[in-house]
């Protein structure tokens, strides 16, 4: 069995995205949340790449 799961940082969202650090950590912490309030568990500073495509492009995208 392999799992491939890829997390995205602050400073990933802040280079793709092109926002400050205060506006990049602000994303992580809402996903973060939503995630956790749709029950799935969380690593703080981190969201996994998958859902941050789909939040944001609406599909999941491949990132090299």
């Amino acid at each position: 069995m392999k799992i491939n799961v890829s997390y995205i940082t602050a400073n990933d969202i802040m280079e793709i995205l092109g926002v400050g650090r205060s506006k990049a950590y602000e994303i992580v912490r809402v996903m973060n949340e939503e995630l956790e309030n749709a029950g799935y568990n969380i690593i703080k500073g981190k969201v996994p790449v998958r859902y941050f495509q789909k939040k944001y492009y609406g599909c999941e995208m491949k990132m090299e």
